[in-house]
């Protein structure tokens, strides 16, 4: 095998870190779709850290779509391998030595967190291109960042032409404001939250919506969450519609929305 693609980050995780984005993909109909209907359902979780906990619960929260996956857990590390393959009790799941270039495997799904943002902003379209270029027929990747606990998410989802999608996603009791989120903004959007730029408007919009649905903060956050989604969507937002209520805030838009002017 060539030389893995990409560079060492820090490799911080911790458990349950990545749940609000597992349980979104676990409901996403493109996501479910596109493991569903693949031939193989073969899935990578690029860098995942120091220790491989958050690979280990995307597997099992992805079988409940199908049984039959699989999940290879990909580090440039040489010692991070070793130490995760301790870990890997079944054939389901196992690790290997790899990069963005996905150690020759054609994933239908690429979770790849906590990674570009450590990255230049100027090579996030060549990672981005060389995982495009290694998916399976249909695949997809999902691009994010979150902070330690979790509890402050945002993605973006790509398929083989390009972005398909941004998601804001937290535990509403953690931030006073949507905009708390922009902080986690993945690498290709954060230098761009400045007035003028698509994802400030958005920001802003979901700000003013939140506090006009103050009166339903008597209910919970959630509420008052899913109030602001709905005033969104009033104001010509097109904002994904959930088949269910999640535990979790959430937040979707089309790329189109948020793309860099």
């Amino acid at each position: 095998m060539s030389k893995p693609l990409g560079a060492i980050t820090r490799g911080t995780t911790g458990r349950n870190r990545l749940r609000r984005s597992d349980r979104w993909l676990v409901h996403s109909p493109a996501v479910r779709h596109a493991l569903e209907s693949a031939a193989d359902p073969l899935v990578v979780d690029l860098g995942y850290g120091a220790l491989p906990v958050t690979t280990l619960e995307l597997a099992g929260r992805l079988r409940a779509l199908r049984p039959d996956i699989r999940v290879v857990g990909l580090e440039i590390d040489p010692e991070r391998v070793r130490v995760a393959t301790r870990f890997a009790t079944t054939a389901s799941v196992e690790f290997r030595l790899g990069g963005f270039e996905l150690a020759g495997l054609h994933p239908v799904l690429i979770r790849a967190f906590n990674v570009l943002r450590q990255y230049p902003v100027e090579e996030v379209p060549a990672a981005w291109s060389t995982m495009q270029a290694g998916l399976a027929p249909g695949g997809l990747i999902i691009d994010g960042t979150c902070d330690e606990l979790g509890r402050r998410c945002c993605w973006v989802l790509l398929d083989g032409d390009g972005p398909v999608s941004l998601t804001l996603a937290c535990d509403p009791h953690s931030i006073d404001r949507p905009s708390d989120l922009a902080e986690r903004l993945p690498k290709v959007l954060i230098h761009h939250n400045v007035p003028g730029q698509p994802v400030h408007a958005l920001l802003e919009a979901a700000d003013r919506a939140w506090a006009a649905a103050a009166g339903h903060g008597v209910f919970g956050p959630r509420v008052r969450w899913r109030a602001m989604l709905n005033a969104l969507r009033d104001n010509g937002i097109p904002v994904e519609q959930q088949r269910r209520r999640l535990r979790d805030a959430v937040l979707t838009v089309p790329w189109t929305l948020v793309a860099p002017t």
